[in-house]
């Protein structure tokens, strides 16, 4: 099964069931199957073909959803860039990927126009929101096309969408991602379109994003309303929750941080949620803990992934999220909240390995590896990075360390570049920084290394303090001594008004080394 049957299939269950929510406006299966067809028959107009690229920048929308549906169903490869990117960064993904339409979003049109004399490759300019200049203009396009449905020869290995990591260190690479990489999750873990059960589930993952594309072809395949926000505010989650008694919704830590910190959160009503996922950085402990207690009765996931990986490969479940039992399970259960990311999905095989790819015991700290027909199969146009990332018999090196323990959870230890090495001790950077989380005065933290002459490298504490409170260096230090092993105490803090982060939440060691990485 390709992702365009998802459609096509829902559409002809639950017609008149609302496929997207957007501000306001509400668009039915049926709705949305008509449009999607107006724009692969425009699109095909202009002569896309399939394997042509189309791209799109812009935040989450409902056209947004109507692109990659139009694009798949010509059989074309849907790029999603990431509307943060520099531009520098949003001109290489473009020339990458050799893209030959462009789709736009109102705020993002002045930013293309200043690099079009470096994109020689672009043939059509699509305005999403409003006529421009020199562009075409998205509803006419849709107002002169037909609504027939377009059928294209696509098979199952056929990639349909190209998405480019965050580009947290170096240019963007590129991930091709089959509709296979795709469809073998959500017909393993989603039920199909039920007449008699209706669900709503709020997007604020950007679409750009992994999670967010798998958010979207699970709540097609599914019959799900998608309530749709721009970008994650969270005032705007509070309300649209409550509004439309959304059932299921994403968040990276961060933002579930800003939602249970939120002065007015008991105001609203949130008792239709059923599921929250989370995921995309480290969850602090301190957080899930607390969610936990304002959310009775809500499921919670934990879900690890890459882009790489087409979304999540682990998961800790609902159960893993309930301390219940002996102490000695208790103990256990705690561990893995603090720093587990789960158990292997079905389709996928994991294993910790060394630097040489040999398999490594569990308890050992190694590379987290992983194999499954929904992983990438190599970079795009890049057999360098390719033979870095992928073994010859397939496996992937995810760039994460982590360890397994004897009944099968994986844990992360660190990215493989964030890892602090002192006097030959591994370091993780996920530990101290829990452990700094729950100091009352501490809103964010990240840990990074400095070099050392006598022990190689020391840890480093960045940390933000909430507001009104105060803590000093001395403090925070004998405060990680009483609680870690010594060698893993921050030598020093570095006190900052905000981290530096992706647009997902993940916190950009990179910059902060490149700040305070100096001794």
């Amino acid at each position: 099964m390709n992702t365009t049957e998802f459609l096509m299939i829902t559409s002809a269950i639950v017609p008149d069931r609302p496929a997207i929510i957007f501000e306001g406006k509400k668009y039915t299966f049926g709705e949305l199957s008509q449009r999607v067809n107006r724009l692969a028959n425009a699109l095909l107009g202009l002569g896309v073909e399939k394997g042509d690229r189309v791209a799109i920048l812009q935040v989450n929308c409902n056209q947004y959803v109507e692109t990659y549906y139009a694009a798949a169903k010509i059989g074309a490869i849907f790029v999603p860039l990431n509307f943060r990117a520099k531009q520098d960064e949003l001109v290489y993904m473009l020339n990458n990927s050799e893209s030959g339409v462009l789709f736009v979003g109102e705020r993002y049109v002045d930013i293309v126009n200043d690099m079009r004399p470096q994109l020689p490759l672009i043939r059509h300019y699509i305005s999403i929101e409003g006529k421009r200049e020199g562009m075409l203009y998205y509803e006419d396009l849709l107002s002169a096309a037909s609504d027939e449905e377009v059928f294209a020869d696509i098979q199952d290995d056929d990639i349909t969408m190209l998405m480019y990591t965050a580009g947290t260190t170096g240019l963007p690479k590129g991930v091709p991602l089959t509709h296979n990489s795709f469809t073998v999750y959500v017909l393993e873990n989603v039920n199909p379109a039920d007449p008699e059960i209706e669900e709503t589930n709020l997007l604020t993952m950007p679409l750009y994003h992994v999670a967010g594309a798998q958010a979207m072809l699970a709540a097609t395949y599914g019959g799900r309303a998608l309530a749709t926000m721009r970008q994650f505010e969270v005032n705007e989650w509070l309300e649209t929750v409550q509004r439309e008694k959304a059932n299921r919704a994403m968040l990276v830590p961060t933002m579930l941080k800003r939602v249970i910190d939120h002065p007015e959160f008991h105001k609203y009503d949130l008792s239709s949620l059923k599921v929250i996922t989370y995921g995309a950085a480290p969850m602090p402990f301190e957080v899930i803990k607390r969610a936990i207690e304002l959310f009775p009765g809500v499921n919670f996931i934990n879900a690890f992934g890459q882009t790489e990986t087409a979304s999540t490969i682990t998961t800790l479940g609902p159960d893993d999220h309930i301390i219940e039992g002996t102490e000695e399970e208790k103990e256990k259960k705690l561990m893995r909240l603090t720093s587990s990311i789960g158990r292997p999905m079905a389709d996928v095989e994991m294993k910790i390995i060394d630097e040489a790819g040999n398999d490594l015991s569990p308890g050992e700290v190694g590379e987290i590896a992983a194999r499954g027909p929904r992983l990438m199969s190599g970079y795009w146009k890049d057999a360098e990075k390719t033979a870095k990332a992928m073994t010859k018999d397939g496996w992937l090196r995810t760039g994460d360390m982590g360890y397994v323990d004897e009944e099968g959870y994986f844990y992360l230890a660190a990215r493989a570049d964030d890892l602090i090495i002192r006097g030959g001790e591994n370091i993780s950077p996920e530990e101290v920084e829990n452990v700094l989380y729950s100091h009352p005065a501490i809103e964010e933290a990240a840990v990074i290394g400095i070099p050392d002459p006598e022990w190689g490298q020391e840890p480093r504490a960045i940390v933000v303090l909430k507001q009104g409170k105060q803590a000093t260096a001395e403090e925070l230090i004998e405060f990680c001594r009483q609680q870690l092993a010594s060698f893993k105490r921050p030598r020093s803090v570095v006190f900052v008004d905000e981290l530096p982060r992706t647009s997902t939440g993940k916190v950009l060691k990179r910059v902060l080394r490149e700040q305070y990485g100096t001794p």
